[in-house]
């Protein structure tokens, strides 16, 4: 008998990309077992909910995702799992309505959970409801391989999980344990099965992915080698990777190598050395430098995308002065911008100044202003240019947006008698033109 038969399942994701291609994967596997996902205004049989904890507001927001999925599903099992899992595990499990809350060490065991619990008879359930299985995070060992794309065209292939660099403002370590990654044999073998189902592009992911290989022995560049030769697979992009880490052998490869774009998301933080010192980053500003100019020595079109928080604790308004000098100098394309939380159990909590909140408001801002100016004069330049891009699923017949691969966003207004069915992830040559009408991409004319 199969007790998924016939179920509903819905599924809720905070946080960063390697929690939606986790769920993602959960979903693929329900859906393998006869689990389809719940139309909008279906009440479902079963609710995952993959949380994150990186700042206050998250955990916010995770406690009103459970209490909504909760009195919108009643009766749904409902699995809890993710860093707010693994953090709050007591606080999750005594929510009305939550049967299990599974940390990160179990986050793969999310499908026998559920079928453990359709199993059982209605009074058992509810005794075994509230239930949190997690272990310390020392003891966090297992890797869950991850390599889906839900709704989206590109993949999302995790490579390695947790982290080792305990930096004084974050949970991430506690979170998700040790650094740990799955072998190359093993995502190689994900990534043919990706192009196999039809995957061009592959967004490679993780927490501190330059540090792959701490638990296989392997290395990052061994790993960026042996996917480059994966057939049918046109496009790699790497996400954020310490500088520390980002070493000239990977960067010369990617420069000459088949499918690896040239994007990078490299986390700066700060540009402010003071300010990093007290963070415990494992680089100053004058290597984040040197990391920004090789790229665009070898790949001069580079998109750099860099992630900066702003209103750490011990960050005064002159060092922040600093930092906005530092940050407006370097030739970069974007900046993220995340204001400054404070999490329990953090080494930052003993540092000393603490930013008001108006200030770090008036900070974001500026950063962000800084940001949207930097990234519109990176479009501008390639305004008249051909560049290729990969056509992406779109609600519209006649619209359909994609990126060039030095990431530019595009919009394209397909000629009559093509519909976006036709040419939805295939890459083409495009021209592109002037901004469009919402000054969020460039509109582009299909060669």
């Amino acid at each position: 008998m199969n007790m998924f038969k016939d179920k509903k399942a819905v599924y809720y994701t905070l946080g960063c990309k390697l929690n939606f291609a986790e769920t993602s994967t959960v979903g693929a596997e329900l859906k393998s077992q006869g689990v389809r996902t719940a139309r909008k205004g279906e009440i479902a049989d079963i609710c995952v909910i993959n949380t994150c904890s990186v700042t206050e507001v998250a955990d916010s927001k995770c406690r009103q995702a459970i209490h909504r999925l909760v009195r919108n599903h009643p009766g749904a099992i409902v699995v809890v799992t993710g860093c707010y899992a693994q953090l709050k595990p007591e606080q999750v499990s005594a929510m009305e309505g939550v049967d299990l809350v599974l940390g990160s060490n179990e986050k793969g065991q999310i499908v026998e959970a559920i079928a453990e619990r359709l199993l059982m008879m209605p009074e058992e359930r509810k005794l075994a409801a509230h239930e949190h299985r997690t272990v310390k995070t020392a003891d966090i060992r297992n890797f869950m391989p991850s390599c889906s794309c839900g709704d989206r065209t590109r993949y999302f292939l995790k490579v390695q999980d947790g982290c080792d660099y305990y930096c004084t403002y974050c949970t991430i370590p506690f979170a998700r344990g040790r650094s740990r990654n799955g072998s190359i044999e093993m995502l190689v073998s994900q990534a043919q099965e990706a192009a196999s189902a039809g995957a061009k592009e592959i967004v490679i992911t993780g927490v501190n992915i330059g540090d792959f290989g701490k638990s296989t022995g392997e290395s990052f560049l061994d790993l960026l080698k042996a996917l480059d030769t994966v057939e049918g697979i046109e496009r790699y992009r790497i996400s954020s990777i310490e500088p520390n880490l980002l070493t000239d052998e990977v960067l010369q490869f990617c420069a000459q190598s088949r499918a690896f774009m040239p994007h990078f998301h490299i986390p700066l933080q700060s540009g402010s050395d003071e300010v990093l010192r007290l963070m415990r980053r494992k680089y100053d500003t004058a290597l984040f430098r040197s990391k920004v100019e090789r790229v665009l020595e070898l790949m001069p079109d580079a998109f750099i995308g860099v992630d900066t928080i702003v209103g750490t604790r011990g960050e005064t308004e002159e060092l922040f002065k600093d930092a906005y000098e530092y940050m407006a100098s370097l030739p970069v394309a974007q900046y993220h911008v995340f204001p400054y939380s404070e999490r329990p159990g953090t080494k930052a909590l003993e540092i000393p100044h603490k930013v008001r909140p108006e200030e770090k408001k008036e900070r974001s801002q500026k950063i962000l202003d800084l940001s949207e100016s930097i990234t519109h004069a990176f479009y501008n330049r390639y305004i008249g240019k051909v560049r290729p891009v990969l056509l992406e699923h779109s609600k519209s017949k006649r619209t359909m947006h994609g990126f060039t691969d030095n990431y530019i966003r595009v919009e394209i207004t397909l000629p009559e008698g093509v519909s976006s069915d036709m040419v939805d992830n295939t890459i083409v040559n495009v021209c592109l033109g002037e901004w469009n009408e919402e000054g969020t991409a460039l509109k582009g004319e299909v060669l």
